[in-house]
């Protein structure tokens, strides 16, 4: 039987630029998501990721280690990659854990947030290259 996931994830290129934007909770269970979105960006040339969290309801320490790991593996090919629009509980917990490099507060140039959630609700859990 298949596992329904909580996390669905929209992405959209701009050149060598993605902006991954998660909807609902990143846990153990759906951090492995995460972790394949990135590789994907990585292996298709995008070296500047921005992961957009306005939609994410929840995110545990599963959830902060691929975010460490992505990070790093950009890292390691030249790239950057960004949390941005975290929830106060979340930038709680990076701060607790001194991972507040990961955030970035300049603006972030994406789809709407009303796009995003339409195409999450219309069942397109990505947008490739647009």
């Amino acid at each position: 039987m298949p596992v329904l996931t909580s996390l669905k994830f929209h992405r959209r290129d701009r050149g060598s630029r993605a902006t991954i934007t998660l909807a609902g909770e990143l846990d153990l269970e759906t951090a492995h998501s995460v972790r394949g979105v990135i590789d994907n960006c990585l292996g298709d040339g995008i070296r500047t990721v921005d992961i957009d969290l306005t939609l994410l309801t929840f995110c545990d320490v599963s959830g902060l280690n691929a975010f460490l790991a992505a990070s790093q593996r950009t890292t390691t090919v030249g790239g950057t990659l960004c949390l941005r629009h975290p929830s106060p509980m979340l930038t709680r917990l990076l701060n607790l854990t001194a991972t507040g490099f990961l955030l970035d507060d300049r603006p972030l140039v994406s789809a709407s947030c009303a796009d995003v959630a339409d195409d999450l609700a219309d069942g397109r859990p990505t947008s490739p290259a647009s």
